[in-house]
């Protein structure tokens, strides 16, 4: 490459070097001094290029001699900077030195350069994600309601809600993503095959029986725990008996067709117990614990509202709508489609007081996000509690036709379970929920903090002081540098990134908030920053923390450049690097952040 070639490169990655800068580096890395570049001196010319001055100095404030550090200032190191919790930090610091350090000579002696300390902060250890909440860390043996379950909304679309593509491929991915409960919205089709489609709107269709192909063979890829199918049953009684041979024939000792001992049970089971099994979630004819007892009715049909949705909407005009298009009638159901549905019998909310008198513990009611909203401004802690003994499932409005996402955190603050957002659509809500599921093994089931575990609970997210352990935390982020950021999609040739940094906070509603660094001229490959941002977390375990790079824009909205977003409580203090994702959570290597985090008490506690 001559030197007009590598500068056209820099821009594509994009760099916008001084020129007498970039010739300078040119001419230092062409040792042949042919006036290009090749093999190796391209390679001088990068790394000279991508040299990390912040690394460098952080290196050189814990190395003696500037030259390496030995075991004993690596101790130090992770002791009192990465605060490294380690039964035994030297063994650890050992492994870290035989993992990441190049040089066969520093290995020997036990000691790691500075491309062994870059290798080892931009690694998995590296990271500001704590490792141990990467692998199954939570117990696994509680109810279900004792947990947060990864949930999809129209799962079968692609796109929006009105012209959109169904397809099996949004129960792949979904799944894929380690999704636990799938949306299955059935009607009658064809030569009694009941088709999956959105009901009255021009999305394509898919046969029943090929998405619950598609549940069969990817459900438990991911994650051994349970899936849940929430049937929206349309279909007439013919059609759901086809259903129910669908489920059955398809899905064999796959689908839970009785309780996990064969007796009356007394509370949910845990995923732990549900281990690859398939729960469907709908109506069902009479009690449970009749059918158990062998008092369960012979006839094959009961009454059923034909949809969740037509029943939940308190908006009068979507109801007229609703009966205008002759959603609001009532319907048959099927006893062989009855008897799939265990745990998770749908019922309809009338009041928390309601459901402690009259409903069990395996049956769960279904809210629109705006009546969800309604019982979290009037009785949050009642909703708290509800939900530490019964499933809650949170859909989107019906007026989000172009498959638009609530915010899931506002819900998930009074413990709701199963909070169903459009997969297919990226954005700051699917970021959150990203966020949430990356623990735990990304298995779908993250627990509950143990003051929403009991039906006692005093928590109010609008009110945690008055929680019994409120504990809040300062968090300090010095936002120090970014690496190789992505060219903003469809931006203009030439163009060159002037990335900012913001750091939000998504939780109770005393926490949610943001804060941002200056913006970086003409720099996506090595901007610094420098820059401290502080913020008091009231309710720790509740909270995920969002980094968002922007290209910044005087004249219109900031361009995204990419994102990350994690729990609080997975946090990893110290020097740590941040792997950037894209807008729909794909990672973009090499693309990262630098930070240096801590977590302290706050004063007067």
């Amino acid at each position: 490459m001559n030197f007009k070639e590598v500068r056209d490169l820099l821009k594509m990655m994009n760099v916008d070097m001084n020129e007498d800068h970039a010739l300078r580096l040119f001419k230092m890395a062409d040792k042949s001094q042919s006036g290009t570049l090749e093999g190796d001196e391209f390679v001088l010319f990068y790394k000279s290029l991508t040299q990390r001055d912040d690394i460098h100095r952080h290196f050189n404030e814990f190395s003696k001699d500037r030259k390496k550090l030995t075991l004993l200032e690596f101790v130090d190191f992770l002791k009192y900077e990465q605060l490294e919790q380690a039964e035994n930090v030297e063994e650890f610091a050992m492994e870290l030195i035989a993992r990441h350090e190049p040089s066969e000579t520093a290995r020997k002696l036990h000691a790691m350069t500075l491309d062994g300390f870059l290798m080892y902060l931009c690694s998995p250890e590296g990271s500001i994600f704590n490792p141990e909440h990467e692998r199954l860390y939570q117990d696994m043996s509680q109810p279900l309601c004792h947990y947060f379950i990864s949930s999809s909304h129209n799962t079968y679309l692609i796109e929006d809600q009105l012209r959109g593509h169904s397809s099996v491929e949004g129960y792949i991915r979904a799944l894929k993503k380690g999704c636990r409960c799938v949306e299955v919205d059935c009607w009658d089709g064809p030569n009694l095959e009941p088709i999956v489609y959105h009901g009255h709107t021009l999305t394509s269709k898919i046969f029943f029986k090929d998405v619950i192909s598609v549940v069969n063979k990817y459900a438990f890829r991911v994650s051994e725990y349970p899936v849940i199918l929430s049937i929206e049953n349309h279909c007439s009684v013919e059609q759901q008996t086809v259903m129910a041979h669908h489920l059955q024939s398809i899905l064999g000792d796959k689908l839970m067709k009785r309780t996990i001992d064969g007796k009356v049970p007394t509370r949910l089971p845990s995923p732990e117990e549900l281990k690859c099994k398939v729960l469907v979630k709908g109506k069902r004819i009479g009690k449970l614990e009749d059918c158990l007892n062998g008092q369960g009715e012979d006839h094959y049909m009961g009454e059923v509202t034909d949809e969740d949705e037509a029943a939940e909407m308190d908006d009068e005009n979507i109801k007229n709508e609703v009966k205008r298009k002759g959603k609001g009638s009532k319907q048959h159901l099927a006893k062989e489609l009855s008897d799939c549905v265990i745990y998770c019998k749908s019922v309809h909310f009338n009041s928390f007081k309601h459901s402690r008198s009259h409903y069990k513990f395996y049956e769960t009611s279904s809210f629109t996000e705006s009546k969800a909203r309604k019982q979290i401004r009037e009785a949050a802690n009642e909703f708290v509690r509800h939900n530490a003994w019964q499933l809650t499932r949170i859909y989107p409005s019906g007026f989000r036709t172009d498959s638009s996402n609530f915010n899931p955190q506002e819900m998930w603050n009074t413990g709701c379970q199963i909070v169903a957002l459009n997969f297919q659509t990226a954005g700051e809500e699917m970021d959150l929920n990203d966020g949430l599921f990356s623990a735990n093994a990304r298995c779908g089931f993250v627990l509950k903090p143990s003051f929403m575990r009991t039906v006692e609970s005093t928590f109010d997210p609008e009110h945690p002081k008055d929680t019994t352990g409120y504990r809040p935390l300062n968090l300090t982020i010095q936002v120090i540098s970014g690496q190789q950021l992505p060219k903003v999609a469809n931006s203009k040739e030439g163009s060159i990134v002037d990335p900012l940094v913001r750091v939000e906070i998504h939780g109770v509603p005393m926490d949610n908030g943001k804060q941002e660094t200056k913006y970086i001229d003409n720099n996506g490959i090595n901007p610094v920053w420098y820059e401290t941002l502080s913020f008091i977390v009231h309710v720790p375990e509740l909270a995920l923390v969002r980094f968002v790079v922007e290209d910044y824009d005087l004249a219109s909205k900031n361009d995204f450049v990419g994102q990350y977003t994690l729990p609080f409580t997975a946090i990893k203090e110290g020097y740590r690097h941040i792997h950037l994702l894209s807008k729909d959570g794909m990672s973009i290597p090499p693309s990262s952040l630098f930070v240096h985090t801590r977590i302290t008490e706050t004063a007067g506690r």
